[in-house]
Parts: C-alpha cells; sequence; structure tokens
C-alpha cells in the first residue's frame, strides 16, 4: 500500500496527515500535531520583529516524519503547504539569513509608498492581477533591500519551498505560492522581469516556477538518518489556500469559501481579471494549477474571534463562544477587513473601540460572526459583478465550516445554497496533487470525484 504525507502548516498549528487511496476513496488519517505562532525577535536589522521560528518549525516537520517510521506507515512522498506571501532569503549556504519574518509585522508601513513610487499599484495589478495588501511579498522584499539582507542573499525560497530544500538540498519554486508575491506575471506564469528590474531586486533569487505534481527530489542521507527512511517530495500546491480549494468538490462556476484564520471567498477562473472593477473590488488573481487562477478577494477571517478567545486566557471552547453568541444577538456593525484588525495589540479593545461599547463575550462573538457573514455576501455580490455571473451555490471548505451558526449567518445574507465541507481542505489538496505526480491520480477532476466519495460534504 502506497502512502502520501501532507504537512500542512497553518499560522497557528500545523498538521502531519498520512492518506491512502482504498476501493476509489481517500482514506486520512492525522499522525502528528504542533503549534505555532510568530514571536517578537531580534531580525536582521538588530530591531524587533514579528518572526516566525523556522528552525522549530523544521524540528516539527521533522518529528512527524519520524512519526511515520514509528507506526510503519513509511511514505511514498511528502509535500508541505502553508500560508502564503512569507519567504527565507539564504545565503551561499544555504542559511536563512536573519530568520523568516511574519507577513503580520510592521516592516513594510515605509516600502508601501516607496514601491508605488517607482511602480503605481494599477501598473502592478494590470501585471500580476495581485490584489493590495500591505504583507504582499513585492513590499517585504523592499525592505531587505534597504538594510542590506538582499545582498548577501543567493536564493529566494517561500517558506514551503525552504522546507522542501532543507529535506532534500533542491531547490524549486512552487507556481501557486509563488503568485502570492505580487511579482508574477498574470498572463506569462514567469516572475515579471520589469518589476524587479524596476525595484532592482537581485535577478537571481527568481528562478524557473514548477507546478504542483512535481517531483522535487529525495531526502537527503542527513535527513535519511535522521526520520529512518527516504521518500520523494512531491509539490502539493504550497499554499494552503490553492491546496483547499483543490480539495473542494466544485462543480462548474462554483464560488467557495476557504474558512479558517482567514476567509478566502473566490470563484476559480480560466484567466485573470485585472480590470479596473475587480481592482475597486480588491480582488486578486492567485495561481492554481495549470496556470489557472482563483478569483477572490482575503477577507479577515476566524482571526479575530480567535484573538479574543486567546485574550480570554483560552477559557471557552469555540463551541461554547457560538452558543453565546446565539444567545446574545446585537446589532452593531463593524468593518471586520478594516486594517485595525489586522493585528492589534488587544483585539478585545479594538472591537469595542469600534462599536463604541464594552460588549459581552457572547455579544462580541455575535458581532464578530454577524459582520462576517455580512461581508461575505458584500464579497460575493462584488465577485458576482466582475465576472457577470450569478451563483447559486456557495461551497465552505476548511476548519471554519464546521461553524454551523456562521453557515447559517452566511445563507441568510447570501441567499445561496450553502455546501460544507471537506474540512480538512487543505491537506486533503495537498494530497491529492501528491498522487497526481505519484501517477496515482489522473488529474484535479478525478481527484475531486474521490474527495467527494471519501469525506462528509452536507448542504445546509
Amino acid at each position: 500500500m502506497r502512502y502520501y504525507l501532507a504537512i500542512d502548516i497553518g499560522a497557528s498549528s500545523g498538521r502531519h496527515i498520512l492518506a491512502h487511496l482504498e476501493n476509489g476513496k481517500m482514506i486520512t488519517e492525522e499522525i502528528y500535531r504542533f503549534q505555532n505562532g510568530p514571536e517578537d525577535l531580534t531580525a536582521y536589522d538588530g530591531k524587533q520583529h514579528l518572526m516566525w521560528t523556522h528552525e522549530r518549525l523544521f524540528g516539527e516537520i521533522l518529528n512527524g516524519l519520524k512519526k511515520a517510521k514509528e507506526i510503519g506507515k513509511i511514505p511514498y512522498s511528502v509535500g508541505i503547504d502553508t500560508w502564503g506571501v512569507d519567504y527565507a532569503l539564504l545565503d551561499e549556504n544555504g542559511q536563512a539569513i536573519g530568520g523568516t519574518y511574519c507577513y503580520r509585522d510592521s516592516r513594510t508601513e515605509s516600502t508601501i509608498p516607496a514601491v508605488h513610487e517607482i511602480i503605481p499599484f494599477e501598473e502592478l495589478f494590470a501585471k500580476t492581477g495581485i490584489a493590495f495588501a500591505t504583507f504582499n511579498t513585492v513590499y517585504q522584499l523592499l525592505d531587505d533591500k534597504k538594510t542590506g539582507r538582499m545582498e548577501k542573499a543567493s536564493a529566494m525560497l517561500m517558506l514551503p519551498d525552504y522546507f522542501h530544500y532543507r529535506l532534500t538540498g533542491v531547490k524549486k519554486q512552487e507556481y501557486c505560492n509563488a503568485t502570492t508575491t505580487g511579482m508574477v506575471n498574470s498572463v506569462t506564469h514567469t516572475w515579471d522581469e520589469e518589476i524587479i528590474e524596476k525595484l532592482g531586486y537581485k535577478k537571481e533569487l527568481f528562478g524557473e516556477l514548477a507546478q504542483p505534481g512535481t517531483e522535487v527530489g529525495e531526502f537527503t542521507d542527513e535527513i535519511a538518518a535522521i526520520v529512518g527512511y527516504k521518500a520523494k517530495v512531491i509539490l502539493p500546491a504550497t499554499h494552503d489556500t490553492a491546496s483547499a480549494v483543490l480539495a473542494a468538490p466544485l462543480e462548474a462556476q462554483t464560488p467557495y469559501i476557504s474558512s479558517g484564520t482567514w476567509s478566502l471567498l473566490g470563484v476559480e477562473q480560466n484567466k485573470a481579471h485585472t480590470s479596473k472593477g475587480a481592482l475597486a473590488a480588491g480582488y486578486s488573481n492567485e495561481g492554481s494549477v495549470k496556470n489557472q487562477f482563483r478569483l477572490q478577494i482575503n477577507i479577515m477571517g476566524l482571526w479575530m474571534i480567535q484573538q479574543v478567545r486567546h485574550e480570554l486566557d483560552d477559557k471557552y471552547s469555540f463551541a461554547e463562544l457560538v452558543c453565546m453568541a446565539r444567545e446574545n444577538p446585537v446589532d452593531y456593525e463593524i468593518n471586520v477587513n478594516d486594517q485595525r484588525f489586522l493585528a492589534p495589540e488587544n483585539m478585545t479593545a479594538e472591537i469595542n473601540a469600534a462599536v463604541g461599547k464594552t460588549l459581552t463575550v457572547g455579544e462580541m462573538a455575535y458581532v464578530i460572526y454577524n459582520n462576517l457573514a455580512k461581508y461575505y455576501d458584500l464579497a460575493l455580490k462584488a465577485l458576482e459583478e466582475v465576472t457577470g455571473e450569478k451563483y447559486e451555490t456557495l461551497n465552505i471548505i476548511g476548519g471554519g465550516s464546521k461553524n454551523g451558526f456562521l453557515n447559517e449567518l452566511t445563507a441568510k445574507y447570501t441567499g445561496k445554497k450553502i455546501v460544507t465541507g471537506p474540512t480538512e481542505g487543505t491537506a486533503i489538496g495537498n494530497l491529492m496533487m501528491q498522487m497526481v505526480g505519484g501517477g496515482d491520480i489522473a488529474d484535479v477532476a478525478e481527484g475531486r470525484r474521490i474527495v467527494k466519495a471519501s469525506f462528509d460534504i452536507a448542504a445546509l
């Protein structure tokens, strides 16, 4: 029996999920889980910045790989996905220079206007189709140039590509995640040389882009000695949202919400939408398999309730917060996508300030869920305007799809038929593309049929 292993690392936790095919179904098993989160650390410029602990994360990757050996289920291949935009700059010895920054760090505040002075955002969007976000890699890299970190770099690898390199010694840049940088041309599907040249970035950092399903290499002897076996590394769609959407049992042009720390609402398209309407609506064109696109918008998502829960010392479970929200409906409107909620010092205080009142825990939970659902409706209407299509169904995938109350509110405001699942969409999509690369699944269409037969998909 051939096993595949997805290592799905999110902003708050990571998991190792094994899978194999049996009687036309994908059978999955979580074998390892670990915590994640950015920390305030001293960075390359000698100042405190919000950083990822990449060495600890790689240690956790190895721990989960060892677990597969312990339970006697050695994978044929392994693939890693994470969030987008963040990366490692490597020196000539393959070491990460000055650590790895978190996208929520504030270092781009000064570089954004500097980038736009060289290339106006409208021009960036016309070239790449990527919507503005303060954390886009194109802005992060200018800080690296200013501090001198880039000058010492011989390679740039997005975080999953970096971890794949640590496992195999092979530097390979995956297409889907590369598009989140805001530097991949939406027509040529390659790095936009004009953007790189105008901003003065080192050209050698940007290599050939590889499609999901491509083999990277196999574990080095050093890694094999640590984990106890050799396995291939096959590229999934290394951006977690790209993997999650691949796992969604979408039919025709069905919009989706990938619901987690972020909510990504969009629809698959064969070409990028770079019209003024798409620009004004805040929609982005992120890469998918075979140079297709996910026309989607970033919405703050469950980050807000996660932070409130944390500020309450994790006293309540998410299920308890949902129950409290149901019992405390209040009519306060906030813009969940306001920058004030991206990385506030205190989320609870920020929400209270936004409504002008000190809310109870239940009221606050209701305000978050209710306004999130309202924003979904606004975003879906804008999507229909951009594409010129009317949609009947909305597929909610990912961990947030288990939130029945939020699903009900979404159905209420959008008027759409809501289909939920699979909940572990990212890992399933990761596994699917490894199986395509390994020859066990023909393509995405067959993979989606298998997903539909294998996991709980429910209609509201």
